[in-house]
């Protein structure tokens, strides 16, 4: 098997499992415990909760857990909307937000809330004067992904967040995509709430954070117990969240190697795909782009087709987030930087890790050939490339 999907999710790292293992078997006591087992729990908790927060420049109290990125980003968003009713119902955020953005705005505008969907131009980037004009009175909230989970595009974070603090706006960022594989400083950014999943660096699923910056009023994502500071009730997770500190650790000491290995990587994909393969579309930035991402169209070729078909030969892709594969719809993300329908139907998604090698990714590429080939044959939309 070749596994080309590391944006959907990455393998948990031997060493990230072994941490873990001791609060399945032995230290499993309830964190809020007096008891030796429990305050083993906790000690690990707030051990997580630091090597988490050095990974973004934050500090320990600003870190809270959540059951994934999903759940930060509804928290971030419902929280900000219900401690900063009395200032404005106004929510901005981007036409290729993830679903966990989008259909929360969509639950909130049902309540009443107006949200503002930006666009962005053919690489996935935000226009930062429309931002700017789009901020009203009553804007209490701009949620803009650090990048796009399809297309690898890095948004202009730094300079949204000098332009929320100039006109008294929170921010928030989606970096769930982003966290652990580029360098993030949460406070130089100007980032008021940022999400994050474990599972996206080489940790655990089910296991997330919401950072919320100090002195932001935030009400609790649940109610019950005094978990996470009174801010989200219930049983900590302490395997999981152990996990994602030895993950965070991990991630933020192997980052400059791994974004190097990958992207040579990503870039040996694109410069060969682009050269032997006609008819096809790089999707994204150029080079503001996540290190291991590679999103193509293909001309005239069905994704699912071509998927299942890199499936027969062992190799694991995707044709965009893997939160919406299975509908019926092209991608928004696609659509929103201007494919038409059968364009954004043919893409396809490769994310590689740093333990690929160039070795596989001639094995992807020349299989890659033949399957668009015979898909074109089938369809007899354009004469053989072979």
């Amino acid at each position: 098997m070749i596994y080309l999907d590391n944006a959907a999710t990455t393998k948990t790292l031997p060493e990230v499992v072994e941490a873990m293992l001791p609060f399945f078997m032995e230290n499993y006591g309830n964190p809020s415990a007096l008891y030796a087992s429990g305050i083993a729990g906790k000690k690990a908790v707030n051990q997580a909760r630091r090597d988490v927060a050095e990974v973004i420049g934050a500090k320990p109290e600003e870190i809270y857990f959540t059951s994934g990125g999903t759940e930060a980003d509804n928290w971030a968003l419902t929280g900000v909307v219900e401690s900063y009713r009395q200032k404005g119902r106004h929510i901005i955020t981007t036409k290729i937000e993830h679903a966990a953005i989008l259909r929360t705005c969509e639950a909130l505008e049902r309540k009443g809330v107006e949200v503002t969907y930006l666009d962005v131009d053919e690489e996935g980037v935000i226009d930062l004067g429309q931002l700017e004009a789009a901020i009203r009175p009553d804007t209490i909230l701009i949620s803009i992904m650090f990048a796009n989970n399809e297309i690898g595009t890095l948004e202009p974070v730094a300079k949204i967040g000098r332009l929320a603090r100039k006109r008294g706006v929170l921010f928030h960022t989606d970096a769930v995509q982003a966290f652990g594989q580029i360098p993030i400083c949460a406070e130089e950014l100007g980032v008021d709430l940022l999400s994050a999943s474990a599972h996206k660096l080489n940790g655990p699923k089910g296991v997330g954070i919401l950072y919320i910056r100090t002195g932001i009023k935030l009400g609790a994502s649940f109610h019950g117990g005094g978990q996470e500071r009174n801010r989200r009730a219930g049983t900590e997770n302490v395997p999981g969240i152990v996990g994602f500190g030895r993950a965070a650790l991990w991630a933020l000491h192997t980052m400059e190697q791994r974004a190097a290995a990958e992207k040579r990587l990503r870039e040996y994909l694109i410069e060969r795909i682009e050269a032997e393969i006609p008819c096809c579309r790089l999707n994204g930035h150029r080079e503001k782009r996540l290190p291991n991402n590679v999103n193509f169209s293909f001309m005239q070729v069905e994704g699912e087709a071509l998927l299942v078909m890199l499936d027969m030969k062992g190799i694991c892709a995707s044709g965009g987030s893997a939160c919406t594969s299975g509908t019926a719809n092209a991608s928004h993300v696609l659509r929103a930087i201007g494919l038409k329908e059968d364009e954004a139907r043919g893409s396809l998604r490769l994310t590689p890790s740093w333990e690929n090698t160039k070795e596989e990714m001639d094995v992807v590429v020349d299989h890659l050939k033949q399957i668009v080939a015979k898909l074109r044959r089938l369809t007899s939309a354009l004469p053989s490339t072979e």
